[in-house]
């Protein structure tokens, strides 16, 4: 049942506020910025150590899942606080991926056992929809023949670490494919931090869960949502880290940050990230209360999102100077992840023209 909000609560609770600081804590503890460099050059970049203490240790992996499923029954706000987090560190765990987008899928079917182990943590999830499927295109579906399916998909969000993989095919269904099942090949990607594969499968048997449609669209649409949550996190760090970097950074024997021209930009960037975080804590509002408008919510803050993440970042990198362009400086990790993100379900401009459709606006 959808409802209508009148007024949306977009400040955080107490208990969001609490989950915030234990979420933080422990990535300060282990995802400092060297880790995640040294770990996106390693064979294995998805982090399995993070990944454990986020699920087992804190139950994370479950936030979206209901109590009686083995879930913590929390709801999208809870999870967009997260986003914030893991985004703020670009965490490389498949938070978004399997906790968010293939939990989604999940819950608008009966698969109640599989999503179980999701949130455990026992097993990670991933939707065999390309990262960068423009919002509102139709998903590629594989073929559906004699009990087997058959096809290839490519462009697939932390395939390589999944150990299930959710696969719309071309009967209307949607299915659980083992991964081992499936030859998965790592594609080159500019966010390492969330690598995308190549999924091919060559006669795979897999489990009907339900329709594929509803499924799909309600994983997509929590994905972009939420995703605006993580670019929020992402401009907030480079914003305070710039801040910070100009404050400390000495020319003509005065602080850099004290020249107008950077007072300005950073002045006109900080509106944008305090704009960014109303739109994507009206996504999230809106999503945790199945609000009639969540479709217009989402399409809004992803339309705003793309730019100011990427805008963060860019000024991040240039107002760093030549320490902002060096590997071992983790600004180019954000702007990399920034990059990725703006084509991530959906570009802005998809959603701008989401967005006019949802209100009648016809385009001149």
């Amino acid at each position: 049942m959808t409802t209508r909000r009148t007024q949306p609560d977009l400040l955080y609770s107490e208990e969001e506020e609490a989950l915030r600081a234990a979420v933080r804590d422990l990535l300060t503890d282990h995802c400092e910025a060297v880790r995640v460099i040294a770990r996106v050059e390693s064979d294995a970049p998805h982090d399995r150590e993070l990944w454990k203490l986020l699920a087992d240790g804190m139950g994370l992996a479950g936030l979206l899942v209901p109590e009686e499923l083995g879930g913590q029954g929390a709801t999208h706000r809870e999870a967009a606080v997260v986003l914030e987090e893991l985004g703020r560190a670009v965490a490389p765990v498949p938070f978004l991926t399997s906790a968010v987008v293939a939990t989604e899928a999940l819950l608008a079917g009966e698969a109640g056992d599989l999503l179980a182990e999701l949130a455990s943590g026992r097993r990670i999830g991933a939707l065999a929809v390309a990262l960068n499927l423009p919002a509102g295109s139709a998903y590629k579906a594989v073929r559906f023949a004699d009990g087997v399916l058959h096809g290839e998909l490519t462009g697939i969000a932390d395939a390589a670490g999944a150990d299930v993989l959710l696969v719309p095919a071309d009967d209307g269904g949607l299915y659980a494919v083992d991964a081992p099942a499936a030859t998965i090949t790592g594609q080159v990607s500019l966010d390492l931090t969330r690598p995308v594969a190549k999924v091919v499968l060559d006669g795979v048997p897999g489990r009907l869960l339900g329709d594929a449609e509803p499924a799909v669209h309600r994983a997509l649409r929590a994905g972009a949502g939420l995703l605006a949550s993580e670019q929020l996190g992402l401009a907030e760090w480079t914003l305070t880290e710039t801040v910070r970097y100009l404050k400390e950074r000495k020319q003509f024997n005065r602080p850099v940050g004290g020249f107008q021209a950077l007072k300005h930009r950073l002045a006109q960037l900080w509106l944008e990230v305090v704009n960014l975080r109303a739109a994507a804590r009206n996504a999230a509002d809106a999503l945790a209360t199945g609000s009639d408008d969540a479709d217009l919510a989402v399409a809004v803050a992803q339309a705003f999102a793309a730019p100011v993440a990427v805008h963060a970042a860019e000024e991040a990198l240039q107002l760093h100077g030549g320490i902002g362009m060096t590997w071992e400086h983790p600004v180019h990790l954000y702007l990399k992840r920034a990059k990725a993100d703006s084509i991530a379900y959906g570009t802005a401009g998809a959603h701008r023209e989401a967005l006019a459709e949802l209100v009648d606006l016809q385009a001149p």
